[in-house]
Formats: structure tokens, C-alpha cells, sequence
């Protein structure tokens, strides 16, 4: 019989949340299947595992019971479920992310959000753009797409930021799922008094488009569905645009060339790549397997560690570093398989059609003052929690 992966007892939680990335880089080279003791998961490393898993639902499923995430959003969303029963939520939603609902719809939405936004930034200071930028853009533009456009900015940034605390609270502490419990309450609490406008004026948002569908999927998933977009859909989003702002101000040469081609969406595409928002997700063996030459139990969790697959060195040059204009190989910054993020569109067109080219065209000579001193954080979700930049 195979053995077991070998196990790390040294690793912490701490260390996955500051700093993952040479943790990721050492795995991938002496251990790219490692059972972690901290997190309690079979990390894979390498992008030829992490995609396998993804693609192989039947063997590898998304409705892991030892997850934190149900407990967190206090429901079993579409993200822990599959087959036909994930495939019937995601199509519920699905008419809001139509491409020609997103031409006509939400980027008009989203070039007049940029543009209200980019307008509050004042000329000549040192602002945090985590704060006064890149926050309250990705919440105000999915709090129209959702349909919850009564929620303040503030309120969806906190909602969102308390629900991936939950979810990744992989140490099953109780404060962050208090967090998350009064986040759901205040939820729950808006999405009742919305019911109502959507069934008196239908719409392309999400909320709408759920609860007047022919053949609607329950309200508690409807609630479900929506509060899985504010956990998604902000940080992503939010995070990406402060990847990529502070990968090309640290690198004024490749910022030179992106301006002179317009190449947005190649350091759209590249800022994703060298830090996945979402780094890690979690699947259950639903019968023995091995990977790599180790035996995986039926019932075991593996973690497939996008963070890491997007800088394996079997695909990507140097891809410790940021370069826009590298051989172009796939990233999985936004999945792969039946769970690839239903949103990737409205992101790329909401960053890379919209926010980077009117930013830079306002502030062409923005500024990052101490690139050293910006923070990072996360283990299931990464990015950027402070960005100052000089505007100029």
C-alpha cells in the first residue's frame, strides 16, 4: 500500500497569512504534496495537481463537511456543492452575467462608479487607495449588480471582509464566526426589506433575476447566493486592482510600455497570476486515490494552493516576479472546471477596460512613496491591506 504524504508540524497559520509565497516556493520544490498540520488539509502545490483536483469533481468534491465556510455563511452555498444541485444555483444567477448584459448594463454602471470615484481622490497627497479607491469601487459596483444598492460601501466592505475571516478561520477560533453571525443578521435583515422593488420592478441584477425566475431555487439560497458574490466579489476584485497598481509602480519600465500599448489587460491578466486573491481551495476524496505517488483516504481534504500553482516553475519563468509581458502561459487565479468564477468577466472589463486606464490617465505620475512599508495579508484569501500612493 502507498504511503501517506509526509507531514509538516512546523508551519504555522501565522506564517501562511504574512508571507506564503517562499513557504509555497520551498513546498513546490521538496514537498508538493504535504499534509499541513496547522491547517489540517493535503496542500498541492504544483499547477499539474491543483488543476487535476479541479477538473475531477466526482473524485475530488466541493462539499467538504470539515470546511469552515458553511459555518461561516450559515448555509450550504453553491461553492460546497455539485453537479446538478451547484449547476441549478449557478444558473439562477446566470442571466446577470451574460456578455451582452454586461456591455449594456453594468459596464455603463461601473464606468460612472470609476468615474465618481476617481473624481473624490485629491491631487498632490498621499492616499491609501485600499481605503479611498479600490474598496468602494468593487462594493459599489456589485452592490448594483447584486440588486442591493440600498447597502452603504462601508457596510458591503465589512460584510465581505467578515465572511472571508469566517471562511478561512481554518483555526476555528469563535470570534471571527461572531463576526461573521452578525454580518449574516444584518444581511438577512436588508435582503428582506428588498424583496419587494425586485418583485415590483424586475431587473438584470442578481437578487431580481433569482427571485422572479420561472422556477426560483429556495430564498435561503437566493440569501445564499448573493452573500457568496459580497465574499467574492469585493476582495477579488478590490484585491487585484491593488496587485496590479503596485506591481507597475514598482516597475516603472514595464508601466512606461503598458501606457504606450494600452496593455490593461495584460497586467490585468499577470497581476492575478502573481497573487491569486484567492489562494487556496479545499476539496473531499470521495474514494482512495493518490497523487503523486501518495495515497489519498476517501474522506480526506485536500487544498489545492491556486497562490502557488500560478508561480510553478514548470510553467511560469521566474514567477516569484511581476512581468507583464512574459510568455503568456494559464493562470488559475480565477478556477478551473464547474466552480470557475461566474464573475471573471465583469472583473476584467470593471479593472482593466475601466479603472487602470482612467486612473492613470487622471494621475500619470502617481507615486508609490515606500513600496517596502505596504502590508499583505491572508491565507485563503491574499492581498494588499494598505496601499498610500502620491497622486500627481
Amino acid at each position: 500500500m502507498t504511503e501517506l504524504a509526509p507531514v509538516n508540524a512546523d508551519i504555522t497559520l501565522q506564517q501562511l497569512d504574512r508571507d506564503p509565497f517562499p513557504i509555497y516556493k520551498r513546498f513546490r520544490a521538496e514537498s508538493p504534496v504535504l499534509r499541513v498540520q496547522a491547517v489540517g488539509r493535503t496542500l498541492l502545490t504544483k499547477a499539474v495537481d491543483t488543476r487535476y483536483v479541479k477538473e475531477h469533481p466526482t473524485l475530488f468534491s466541493n462539499d467538504d463537511p470539515n470546511t469552515p465556510m458553511k459555518r461561516a455563511f450559515r448555509a450550504h452555498t453553491l461553492m460546497r456543492k455539485d453537479g446538478h444541485a451547484h449547476q441549478r444555483e449557478r444558473d439562477a444567477m446566470q442571466q446577470t452575467f451574460h456578455p451582452a448584459v454586461i456591455r449594456d448594463e453594468w459596464a455603463p454602471r461601473y464606468e460612472a462608479i470609476a468615474e465618481d470615484c476617481v473624481s473624490r481622490l485629491p491631487r498632490g497627497e498621499v492616499v491609501d487607495l485600499f481605503q479611498a479607491l479600490s474598496g468602494p469601487y468593487a462594493a459599489r459596483g456589485l452592490a448594483a449588480l447584486l440588486g442591493v444598492d440600498e447597502a452603504h460601501d462601508a457596510d458591503m466592505q465589512r460584510w465581505s471582509q467578515c465572511l472571508i475571516d469566517g471562511a478561512g478561520n481554518f483555526g476555528w477560533q469563535d470570534e471571527p464566526f461572531a463576526r461573521s453571525d452578525s454580518a449574516n443578521d444584518e444581511m438577512d435583515t436588508l435582503f428582506d426589506s428588498l424583496q419587494a422593488r425586485h418583485k415590483a420592478q424586475p431587473n438584470p441584477s442578481a437578487f431580481s433575476v433569482m427571485l422572479n425566475a420561472d422556477d426560483p431555487i429556495p430564498l435561503s439560497q437566493i440569501y445564499a447566493n448573493i452573500k457568496i458574490a459580497i465574499g467574492g466579489g469585493i476582495n477579488e476584485p478590490r484585491d487585484a486592482l491593488n496587485t496590479i497598481l503596485f506591481g507597475l509602480l514598482t516597475h516603472p519600465d514595464q508601466l512606461a510600455e503598458v501606457k504606450q500599448k494600452s496593455d490593461w489587460g495584460k497586467a490585468f491578466e499577470e497581476g492575478i497570476r502573481w497573487v491569486a486573491p484567492i489562494s487556496v481551495s479545499s476539496r473531499l476524496a470521495t474514494e482512495d486515490t493518490e497523487i503523486r505517488g501518495f495515497r489519498i483516504p476517501k474522506g480526506d481534504t485536500v487544498m489545492t494552493v491556486q497562490a502557488s500553482a500560478n508561480r510553478d516553475e514548470d510553467l511560469f519563468d521566474d514567477g516569484e516576479s511581476f512581468n507583464v509581458y512574459r510568455d503568456k502561459k494559464p493562470h488559475q487565479a480565477f478556477g478551473n472546471g464547474p466552480h470557475f468564477c461566474p464573475g471573471s468577466h465583469v472583473a476584467r472589463r470593471a479593472i482593466a477596460q475601466i479603472m487602470l486606464p482612467l486612473l492613470f490617465e487622471c494621475f500619470p505620475n502617481m507615486r508609490l512613496p515606500d513600496p517596502a512599508a505596504v502590508p499583505w495579508r491572508g491565507f485563503g484569501f491574499h492581498g494588499i491591506t494598505a496601499l498610500p500612493v502620491h497622486l500627481a
